[in-house]
């Protein structure tokens, strides 16, 4: 017989269970560990919301495992089921390549090698590396992650902040999140709070040699939990503008010196251009005020014209004493075609994350493959930055200075109308692809009957998830030009990214602006309750659980007063889905009952009548999912064999083998284990090859049941 687990690795896994509750998997772990403190401590114990409830817990049960051999192996088994590791470092670096082009800032690199490699001490290797926007902070930070390979062999991780769409950065949550999926961590494998986030960042890098890069980094909150406690990793913080409070070893990237400035732009340029250009040199470079941006985009104009002489610039009167990269954009937009400068101006009003052709074409009102030369042009001159999808991204102060003189060249009624024509493509593009993606979903509006389809749900959430940062941009971006339907509308169709995609950090934002305008503008409707439906399920993925109530309780007031049958079970259903994960199994089983009620309550006909027949089939599949935990095995036998039949009928082969591995999970509890076995081969015929967290899971399941006899 197995010996009772150690208070310490019992302790250990339940933190690591309630913490790493994401994905369908992880879920169903914590419904079994919930279930299973149920029976050993003889009562419901509620789900605990900080690692002093987690540890207080596995005292309790650890003290009652010694008179009980049985429920001793079951934890044994179900604590060893449990991966030690969560998830590995990828061998390669996931730091993008340094600059051809890196000149001086060996006093600058020197600092950092100084701190990144100095005797830890029992103090964090941390540097603040900071300078204003253009000079070259980026360039630096890759340049020392490429000098510094060696003493980093377990990787150096890069993390770029710049491109997200809200306007004050990412969340501390969510910059974990980049973080870790840039150290491989499989999606289902992150959890879904910060706190659990944190724990397994510094169990990934505890003992390790690594260089961890924070790129556009905007407050102490965004990178404080990422401070190493370990002695040989080293975090480095760059922020494009003055330095913020944060304990750490502030460096400052100063201007390039004339001398340093003509090598960067010799680099750039060629020695013979610049040799031809030679009378030219002064003004330049006191236009260009040492700014490597600006000194690069300038040593590209003259490649561009084989330092020809050409006209003086018009600009040049207004360049002295101003922002050298205002400057350097204001000469590219007269070194491109009149309406190329206007197509960037006008796509830089909604502040894109990225830009593709059919933004830019929208912005501009002209033909995609017009708008694609436009980029390929713009980006020529320093305007644009090509990424490796083939989309392009403005450098935040360009961005600004096209945004602001918007306005003053093109007048407002065609910088909004450019807006307008921005969101509309952007919505269209949406309902397409959130379409394809839930077909069948009564929660997704009809594919508009402009623009593209997409082929099948594949297409559909790959659509979604390359534009997620442009359309949760949009969604402020409509609130703020009063678009507020369009806001409303873009925020429906995120649903195929929060429930097929598991993109909850991103969208939650988004959700929030738009749930606000619903409230605003069409309050206790459709649209509203659609909204906080939305926003409880994506903060309760997130085990943000109170909010969650309260948005799910929301949704149901607002569907209710909408008299909306079908929206207003789901909510009650999702409120028992809240309670359910929480291990408040009496209260979710009181929701699910009532939202069965409720769907009964449509009559043939009536809308939705066509999905009462599957909505009641997994309504009893959580009430069956509910039963288990209440130690009511025959009940929840029942109704989880009920919801198989029908999924079985039906050929959902998915929910049928969801369905399978809980009814297995009943008849392990219940002690049949034979027939728990038989249940788990059929959910495994039926699972896809690339099921692979199911099927992990089901191979766990499967050796409870095969020790248990």
């Amino acid at each position: 017989m197995l010996e009772v687990v150690a208070l310490s690795a019992l302790t250990a896994f339940l933190t690591a269970v309630g913490n790493g509750a994401a994905g369908e998997m992880g879920k169903q772990l914590l419904l079994s560990t919930g279930s299973l403190a149920r029976r050993t401590m003889g009562r419901q114990t509620p789900l605990p919301t900080d690692p002093e409830g987690w540890q207080t817990l596995a005292g309790h049960i650890h003290a009652r495992l010694g008179d009980d051999r049985r429920q001793a192996g079951e934890w044994s088994l179900l604590v060893g089921g449990l991966p030690e590791h969560p998830a590995g470092l990828p061998a390669a670096s996931a730091m993008p390549p340094a600059s051809r082009d890196f000149t001086d800032r060996q006093n600058v690199v020197k600092q950092l090698k100084r701190e990144a490699t100095r005797p830890a001490a029992g103090r964090p290797r941390v540097a603040l590396l900071h300078g204003p926007a253009g000079i070259g902070t980026t360039a630096v930070a890759l340049h020392l992650g490429a000098l510094c390979h060696a003493q980093f062999p377990d990787g150096r991780f890069y993390v770029d902040l710049r491109d997200t769409p809200g306007e004050l950065g990412p969340a501390p949550a969510a910059v974990l999140l980049r973080l870790l999926r840039q150290m491989g961590v499989p999606p289902e494998r992150i959890p879904p709070t910060e706190s659990g986030r944190q724990q397994l960042y510094r169990q990934l890098i505890d003992g390790r040699r690594m260089m961890v890069v924070v790129d556009h980094a905007s407050s102490v909150a965004q990178v404080r939990s990422l401070v190493p406690a370990t002695p040989d990793v080293f975090l480095l913080v760059v922020v494009s503008g003055p330095a913020f409070a944060f304990e750490a070893e502030r460096i400052e990237v100063p201007a390039l010196s004339d001398r340093y400035a003509v090598q960067l732009m010799r680099k750039v340029a060629g020695k013979e251009r610049i040799a031809r250009a030679t009378s030219q040199l002064p003004d330049m470079l006191d236009r260009c005020a040492g700014n490597a941006f600006a000194l690069k985009a300038a040593a590209v104009r003259l490649r561009a014209e084989d330092a020809r002489p050409g006209p003086p610039d018009p600009a040049a009167e207004a360049w002295s004493g101003r922002h050298p990269v205002h400057d350097a954009a204001r000469s590219a937009c007269r070194r491109v075609r009149p309406e190329t400068a206007r197509l960037c101006r006008l796509t830089a009003l909604g502040g894109w994350p990225s830009v593709s052709a059919r933004i830019a074409a929208a912005a501009a009102g002209v033909a995609e493959g017009e708008a694609a030369r436009m980029l390929d042009e713009a980006a020529d001159v320093q305007l644009l930055e090509p990424l490796p999808d083939g989309r392009y991204r403005f450098r935040p102060e360009v961005r600004r200075h096209l945004a602001d003189t918007a306005g003053p060249e093109h007048g407002i009624p065609e910088c909004s109308a450019a807006v307008t024509r921005t969101l509309d493509a952007l919505l269209d593009q949406a309902l397409h692809a959130a379409h394809a993606a839930l077909p069948r979903s009564w929660r997704t509006e009809p594919a508009p009957a402009r623009g593209e389809a997409y082929r099948d749900e594949a297409e559909g959430v790959a659509v979604l998830v390359a534009e997620a940062g442009n359309l949760v941009r949009a969604v402020s971006v409509a609130r703020r030009y009063q678009h507020l339907t369009t806001a409303m509308r873009l925020g429906r169709a995120l649903w195929p990214l929060q429930l097929k995609a598991g993109h909850w950090d991103e969208v939650l934002p988004a959700l929030r602006a738009a749930a606000r305008s619903a409230d605003e503008h069409r309050p206790n409707s459709r649209m509203a309750g659609a909204l906080h439906f939305q926003l409880g399920h994506c903060l309760g993925e997130l085990g943000r659980w109170e909010e969650a109530d309260e948005e799910a309780q929301a949704a149901v007031a607002c569907e209710r007063a909408a008299g909306h049958l079908r929206g207003e079970a789901s909510a009650v259903e999702l409120l028992g889905l809240l309670n359910l994960h929480r291990w408040l199994y009496g209260p979710a089983y009181e929701r699910f009952v009532e939202a069965e009620r409720i769907y009964r309550r449509i009559a043939p006909g009536q809308e939705g009548a066509q999905d009462v027949p599957r909505a009641l089939a997994l309504a009893g599949r959580h009430q069956g999912r509910a039963l288990r935990g209440m130690g009511r095995l025959d009940e929840s036998r029942r109704l989880l064999e009920e919801a198989t039949e029908f999924f079985a009928r039906q050929a959902e082969a998915y929910n049928q083998a969801r369905a399978l591995t809980d009814l297995a999970e009943t008849l392990h509890d219940a002690g049949r284990n034979t027939e728990a076995l038989k249940k788990i081969d059929d959910a495994e015929r039926l699972l896809d090859p690339a099921a692979a967290p199911h099927r992990g899971y089901l191979a766990a399941l499967r050796l409870r049941c095969e020790v248990a006899g």
